[in-house]
């Protein structure tokens, strides 16, 4: 079962200073348009495309994403984050995927001001 982190769950683990590792899989454009930023966050940009690749048993794992540390998994919707999350579970990275993406997350911020 893969483990999930909700907008308003991920926000307060940032309040309370916990250390957040965040993969954004979105488009680069999109990306350097928005991305989800804090003191404790170490943002990865890794298009979804490069962790798709994963797939094929023979390709090595992406040295930008820690493999000794829990990550959090986010796209715009949630969709290609969960593929992303399933090839990266499978290669036994500690993932945990952010529910309803960014839009999720933009919704809560705008909510809870």
């Amino acid at each position: 079962m893969r483990k999930t982190i909700t907008a308003e769950e991920l926000y307060k683990k940032m309040n309370a200073q916990q250390q957040v590792v965040l993969v954004d899989v979105r488009a680069e454009d999109k990306y350097k348009d928005f991305h989800i930023e804090g003191s404790t966050v170490e943002s990865i940009h890794v298009p979804k495309t490069d962790i798709f690749l994963l797939d094929d048993p023979q390709e090595e794992n992406l040295s930008a994403i820690p493999a000794n540390k829990e990550v959090i998994i986010t796209c715009t919707t949630g969709n290609s984050a969960a593929k992303c999350a399933n090839i990266l579970s499978a290669r036994e990275y500690d993932v945990v995927l952010l529910e309803g993406g960014i839009t999720a997350w933009k919704e809560y911020m705008n909510s809870s001001k």
